[in-house]
């Protein structure tokens, strides 16, 4: 057992969609955008899978308030320098009226080789998320860790829903992306392992086979990083609003903690079958926040409201030794203004019923993404 506790340092890395500010259809990085990015930003930014796309990553942060000033930084570089080039950055999961077959590839070596070995899969991959990094050193602490921490995986996505719309199409779920993300390989959750030397000898066999290159093409919901000594949850869709991130990262960091300090103690959070785990995450993909899930250790299913004020009450120690109580306390907010997707979809019906059209009230919702993603920078 580690002796030494982990430093849950944080990193945050969130992947963008350019639109066009006139015509508000997804646009190509034009020339000189990343460029002009990377001269400010230098490798915390860098282009995605897409030319739409563009990345982000905090650096190794101490504590949530300086993830905070990091992640508003990029973000307000990047809407900043976008605006230069008459485009905008959207912080949300799937375009609403974007067709994937129409967008293009970045020319880089390691998307090409994606594209070759996952064909049609990968073009679909017109989607976007965020992923937060927290620091634990010990290798068998972080499978340890990862096991126990499946079970949130869904509370999480819940949380950061924002990918109802798909084609220009209301999908009915709240969270879209999964949909297609799952049809890649090697995603979803973790299988369960005894030891990190378990985990390497598994996911080696991949490697020794030429079938992936690395373990950076193991994209399950959480996982051990390949390039940092953190365990890397990728579950959640990427939220619009700063204070939405900012709040399921701190949430995330917590979490952590609180099951580190059971190990600590010599206890578990009890572990379930990824069959049960995965219903639950289905049902948070469908509806986010507005149902229930299931409480094994209740065995029935519980409205999300009363879910979230049970995850808050047992990160509430941590989050208070981690300086990020505020932050994650003003989850609760969602149940006031809803998720990213709920905002979405009472945007669109607000507009249709005031008479605009199908193509009129998504681009409504378009704008109002691009104003979410400044909103408390």
């Amino acid at each position: 057992m580690a002796s030494v506790e982990p430093s849950f340092t944080l990193g945050i890395e969130e992947e963008y969609l350019l639109v066009d500010r006139e015509t508000l259809d997804l646009a190509s990085a034009p020339e000189g955008l990343l460029e002009d990015c990377v001269a400010e930003l230098g490798d915390k930014v860098n282009p995605e899978f897409l030319r739409c796309q563009i990345e982000v990553g905090t650096g190794i942060c101490k504590t949530i308030a300086e993830a905070h000033e990091d992640l508003s930084r990029l973000r307000q570089t990047v809407a900043r320098i976008a605006g230069e080039h008459g485009c905008a950055p959207l912080a949300v999961s799937t375009h609403p009226t974007a067709e994937w077959d129409e967008q293009r590839f970045t020319d880089k070596e390691r998307y090409r080789e994606l594209e070759e070995d996952l064909a049609a899969v990968a073009r679909r991959m017109l989607i976007c998320g965020m992923h937060v990094h927290v620091g634990i050193d010990d290798d068998d602490l972080r499978i340890d860790l990862m096991n126990q921490f499946s079970y949130f995986l869904p509370h999480l996505l819940a949380l950061s829903t924002s990918s109802p719309f798909w084609g220009g199409r209301d999908t009915g779920l709240k969270s879209y992306r999964l949909t297609v993300f799952d049809n890649m390989p090697r995603t979803g959750i973790p299988p369960s392992f005894s030891s990190f030397s378990e985990y390497a000898r598994a996911t080696g066999i991949l490697i020794d086979t030429g079938l992936i290159e690395d373990r950076t093409k193991i994209w399950w919901d959480v996982r051990p990083s390949e390039r940092f000594p953190t365990l890397e949850s990728r579950i959640c869709d990427v939220m619009p609003k700063i204070s939405e991130a900012i709040g399921v990262a701190a949430l995330t960091q917590s979490l952590f903690r609180f099951l580190y300090g059971l190990r600590a103690e010599n206890r578990y959070w009890r572990r379930y079958d990824r069959f049960l785990i995965s219903e639950n995450r289905w049902r948070a993909q469908r509806y986010g926040v507005s149902e229930s899930l299931i409480d094994f250790g209740k065995g029935e299913l519980v409205p999300y409201v009363a879910l979230l004020d049970e995850l808050i009450a047992l990160a509430r120690p941590h989050a208070e030794a981690l300086g990020c109580l505020a932050e994650v306390e003003g989850l609760r907010d969602v149940f006031q203004n809803g998720t990213s997707a709920d905002r979405q979809l009472s945007k669109f019906s607000t507009l249709r019923g005031a008479g605009a059209s199908e193509r009129e009230a998504l681009h409504g919702v378009i704008r109002m993404l691009i104003d979410e993603f400044a909103e408390g920078l």
